[in-house]
């Protein structure tokens, strides 16, 4: 009787719960009945609405099974629910869903790792389903902080450790795909998710780098390697995060990883950050690249007090970001890049100077250590913002030069420039030199159609001020951003190193024609040039790289600038050295004046040949073979050796060991060059900036050089040289010797005003003219006062202006203003 209860009890029983009981064997070992499987799924599908509950009661047994330990039952139960979830596709699936993720929700919670990857495994499927409208409700914070927390298992069963955090990953990816392309949906792009996704997937991507340190990429794996690496995996998960993610949500999803490689101190050493990152740029849409970027950029500020290999491990990943962003689209970011690490420069020049002085008195090794540390923190910048320069279109390259030399501390330009008022001469000077590197790399390649476009006023004024003439590594800097922007045909490594070349034209110098832009270039600004390889010369710390980078510079300009009236120019400016090293009125050492002897030497060796006047190259030769067998020390091969004897005296000389203007004129003149200004002396030309400059004015040497022109030639200063004897004394006092030497001024002066060029004769008229103006404004100032008015007069006392009014009536008229 009792058993015939119970059948009439199951009889009564809802017909989806007994199908839904049939399921399951008795023996759970012999897994899910097909049979009638197949009934429940039929059911399912001819009625819809009762999914909703077959999928509950689904959800109550496996709780209870669950609870039970019967993990048989629970395989089972999860395989009914993934097989009715691929069959079902109607709008009454929703419900049944919910029953679904709780059930996947109550295996993710269990400790047993099969469960955890059986749950994993049925989210996965359910990720792929596309459904046909969204669901407004439902949400996957739960999964999203259960499979985070999966990828950081640390079982103590290394096989269970992988098998877990592989099914985290998975189950990341899933979520992924399921939400990110809805916007009607909860977003996974918000913080609180990216936050626990993104550490995540870097956490797992870095195991692979610490146990296997790659130097190139990897060699791609196979489908079976993606699924049972959990490294592998991961960084595909976070490329497909990266490649989905838009305008509105990149920030979002950069940001937790300087998180992580902050946490984990992964800046030093860096080379996991650096991967991270080359995948970020190479994932993401490229019109977003300025967005890492510009993040990047802002974790340098927050970080900039943090050590200086932290800093230069940042700097460095943004190099390589720069690097793959430069060909795409940087956006409005280029004055950005360049303004920041210019910025972060100065501070670790700031940084390094700070160490120093409060280290001054003792030497220890750990302020050794910071110092070469900023060195490399401004190496690294150096690097970037001259690969990020050099990646530049040459529109914005030139504008990335002008913005770069603004920053450059130079007297009279203090509006734009870096500030370093408190760093004091050492700290400008290492600014100086940092930015002239920085510019240096940012020029390296450029080719302008004209040399105007590469040197234009406001660029040249400044690369060229006496300021940047102070120390022999700035010259060498200047000179050599000059070579890369007049070298248009990449002859400069051809004439590396200054000596005496036997044969040009086997160097196979390319050049064109000059064009009719280059030739007003040089008329307006040549002198420019000429002065300052003119000064470049008479400095006494220059070194072998000096000279050679002056040789350089002549033969650069004589290739590129070059017409018949710059080769006189240039001549002159020979002579005008030669000149430097003979009277020495500069007080050079002695291998400075060998020096200029030999770089004049080398430079007019090779003027002759590429002009090929045969006199010419005949006179030149002749003064190198002869100084080849009297005085080697006058040659480049000789003088820059580590050991070369030096003269103790340049005045007892022959003149037949110097280059004289008569010889080259009249070699010159037969060929149908203008030699009429040979016979002038260069003259450099005079700047305001020489009156403000802290070095030694030229003002003076100017003066006495235009008003002493005694003599055209090498043999006239020569001759001078004669001894004092009482009827030479007896000779200068004569008034006669004093008239003529009177009429000798006045007729070089008058030469001078008829054969100099028009730019040294109006530089000194200039200069003259200033001088004149400033005497009389203050004498105008001193003696001239404004008449007395109602309004009142002003007058300064301590640096205030004040306003005295004066009545009418106590003003002192002229007589023919009363009537």
């Amino acid at each position: 009787m009792p058993g015939r209860v119970c059948c009439c009890c199951a009889a009564l029983r809802p017909r989806y719960k007994r199908l839904v009981d049939n399921i399951f064997p008795e023996d759970p070992k012999d897994g899910l009945v097909k049979a009638d499987m197949e009934k429940l799924t039929f059911y399912a599908v001819s009625a819809p609405e009762k999914l909703d509950r077959i999928g509950a009661y689904l959800a109550e047994r496996l709780s209870r099974d669950v609870v039970r330990h019967r993990y048989g039952y629970v395989l089972i139960a999860m395989e009914a629910l993934d097989q009715l979830l691929m069959a079902c596709h109607s709008q009454s699936i929703k419900p049944f869903v919910e029953s679904f993720l709780h059930m996947v929700a109550k295996l993710l919670e269990s400790g047993e790792p099969k469960l955890q990857v059986l749950g994993t495994n049925s989210f996965v499927k359910f990720a792929n389903i596309e459904e046909d409208t969204p669901s407004y409700h439902r949400r996957y914070d739960f999964f999203v902080s259960r499979f985070s927390a999966m990828c950081h298992s640390c079982d103590h069963d290394p096989e269970i450790q992988t098998e877990i955090r592989i099914a985290g990953i998975r189950g990341i990816q899933g979520v992924v795909r399921k939400t990110v392309n809805d916007e009607l949906r909860a977003t996974i792009w918000e913080p609180q998710h990216m936050d626990k996704i993104v550490p995540s997937l870097l956490f797992n991507m870095q195991k692979i780098e610490d146990i296997d340190s790659r130097i190139g990429p990897p060699s791609s794996p196979t489908g079976g390697e993606k699924e049972e690496n959990p490294a592998l995996l991961a960084e595909n998960c976070f490329r497909e995060l990266l490649g989905r993610a838009t305008y509105g949500n990149m920030n979002n999803a950069v940001r937790p990883v300087f998180a992580h490689l902050d946490h984990h101190r992964l800046w030093d050493p860096n080379e996991f950050a650096v991967s991270c990152f080359k995948i970020i740029m190479y994932s993401i849409q490229a019109q977003y690249s300025h967005h890492v970027i510009q993040e990047i950029l802002g974790h340098l500020d927050v970080r900039k007090r943090d050590s200086p290999r932290v800093r230069a491990g940042i700097i460095q990943v943004l190099l390589e970001a720069v690097a793959i962003a430069a060909k795409g689209s940087i956006g409005p970011t280029v004055l950005e890049v360049f303004n920041t690490l210019l910025k972060h420069l100065r501070i670790s020049v700031d940084f390094e100077l700070g160490d120093r002085r409060s280290s001054a008195g003792s030497a220890t090794f750990s302020t050794s250590s910071k110092e070469s540390d900023e060195r490399i923190v401004q190496n690294a910048i150096i690097q970037t913002i001259g690969f990020f320069g050099s990646n530049l279109p040459d529109y914005q390259r030139s504008e990335i030069m002008m913005f770069i030399m603004g920053k450059v501390p130079v007297l009279g330009t203090t509006s734009q420039s870096l500030d370093t008022s408190h760093l004091g001469d050492l700290g400008t000077r290492r600014i100086q030199i940092m930015l002239l590197r920085s510019l240096l790399m940012v020029t390296s390649g450029y080719k302008a159609t004209t040399i105007t476009n590469a040197l234009p006023p406001p660029f040249l004024d400044p690369l060229l001020s006496p300021s940047l003439m102070e120390d022999s590594e700035l010259r060498q800097l200047v000179l050599e951003i000059l070579h890369n922007l007049i070298d248009r045909h990449d002859n400069r490594a051809k004439l590396r190193g200054i000596r005496i070349i036997p044969d040009v034209s086997d160097l196979k110098i390319k050049r064109d024609k000059i064009s009719r832009q280059d030739v007003s270039f040089m008329k307006k600004h040549g002198q420019q040039l000429y002065r300052h390889i003119y000064l470049g010369c008479k400095e006494e710390d220059n070194v072998q790289k000096n000279f050679e980078l002056l040789f350089t510079s002549l033969a650069l300009i004589t290739i590129e600038l070059a017409n018949e009236e710059v080769v006189i120019d240039l001549i002159r400016l020979a002579i005008a050295l030669q000149d430097i090293a003979i009277i020495n009125e500069d007080n050079l050492p002695m291998f400075n004046r060998c020096g200029v002897m030999a770089l004049v030497a080398a430079y007019l060796n090779f003027l002759s040949q590429m002009i090929a006047v045969p006199a010419f190259c005949q006179h030149v030769s002749k003064v190198i073979e002869t100084r080849s067998l009297e005085a080697s020390y006058f040659l480049p091969e000789t003088i820059f050796k580590d050991k070369c004897n030096l003269p103790k005296s340049l005045e007892k000389h022959e003149k037949n060991l110097f280059f004289l203007t008569n010889k080259i004129a009249e070699s010159l003149g037969g060929s149908g060059y203008s030699v009429e200004r040979l016979s002038v002396p260069y003259v450099p030309q005079v700047t305001d900036e020489d009156r403000l400059s802290r070095r030694k004015s030229i003002v003076d040497t100017v003066s006495i050089q235009v008003d002493i022109l005694t003599g055209n030639n090498i043999e006239d200063k020569i001759d001078n040289t004669e001894e004092i004897t009482f009827e030479a004394l007896k000779k200068a006092i004569d008034n006669n010797g004093l008239e003529e030497q009177e009429k000798e001024k006045r007729r070089l002066v008058i030469e001078k005003f008829q054969k100099a060029p028009f730019e040294e004769i109006a530089a000194q008229c200039e200069t003259k003219a200033n001088f004149l103006h400033d005497r009389l404004a203050q004498i105008l100032e001193l003696t001239i006062r404004p008449p007395p008015s109602p309004s009142g007069t002003m007058t300064i006392t301590a640096g205030h202006a004040h306003y005295q009014s004066v009545p009418v009536y106590e003003m002192k008229f002229p007589d023919l203003c009363v009537y």
